[in-house]
């Protein structure tokens, strides 16, 4: 049930003009800082010649892109993310999704996942863009694939903290802003406790940061899977009181 559930928001989300609208310009914003890193890249590299380890195409324009696309899904997913639930209970099908044989487990999963899986596909749009870099050069696939796992993981994060906002109430606008306020929190809270030491570990950009560096170690990646199972169950607790109540 959970994938077909994924498959029903991926369909709705689809079937939308701001998913098609959402793509085009991630895209053309995307190919633009790419260009333009390339182009940095072309016009340091007579500077380059003269270091002793110069710093490759991974670190100066594969490692910015994944950078910019991560700001960029820090501030869409809250407006994909805000009618997955808010927008069932406005148009009171909630209930209906409470009397179908489905756990709400499955619910929230499959909510989830579809719209992972959504933000997935605009990471592999900026992979592509990385790829077409082989052609020119050889590329440092550890970095890559680290900042591969690192994009990925902070936009499940980022699903799961836009479905449990959406989960709160029943208007997808307010939950949008409401989504907005935590995610643009999140990156105040990278910016303003640099020096905090304990504070900065939470932070959702500092964990992305360290693992865009090449630094894949378990404490970064048990962060975003606490992240994860945290809000997915809040959301998941917020449902079931809506179904005790109903």
């Amino acid at each position: 049930m959970i994938a077909t559930i994924a498959a029903k928001e991926l369909k709705q989300l689809f079937g939308s003009p701001l998913a098609w609208i959402t793509l085009g310009v991630l895209q053309g914003i995307l190919a633009w800082l790419f260009l333009n890193q390339v182009d940095a890249f072309l016009g340091l590299q007579a500077q380059l010649s003269l270091l002793v380890n110069p710093p490759g195409v991974t670190e100066m324009v594969v490692a910015p892109l994944y950078w910019a696309t991560a700001l960029l899904l820090l501030a869409i997913t809250p407006i994909l993310a805000m009618r997955l639930i808010a927008e069932e209970r406005r148009n009171h099908t909630l209930p209906l999704l409470f009397s179908a044989p489905v756990s709400l487990r499955d619910i929230v999963l499959g909510k989830f996942f579809g719209l992972w899986i959504f933000l997935c596909l605009i990471v592999i749009l900026a992979t592509l863009m990385a790829f077409s870099l082989r052609m020119g050069g050889q590329l440092d696939m550890g970095l890559l694939l680290a900042n591969q796992a690192g994009i990925v993981l902070l936009a499940a994060c980022l699903a799961a903290l836009g479905l449990y906002f959406s989960a709160l109430t029943a208007h997808p606008a307010v939950a949008a802003i409401s989504s907005i306020g935590a995610s643009l929190g999140l990156w105040l809270l990278d910016i303003v406790t640099k020096d905090l030491g304990l504070w900065h570990a939470l932070s959702l950009l500092w964990h992305f940061e360290r693992i865009s560096r090449g630094f894949l170690n378990s404490a970064d990646i048990a962060y975003f899977l606490l992240f994860i199972l945290t809000f997915l169950t809040l959301a998941a607790r917020r449902l079931d009181q809506d179904r005790v109540c109903g």
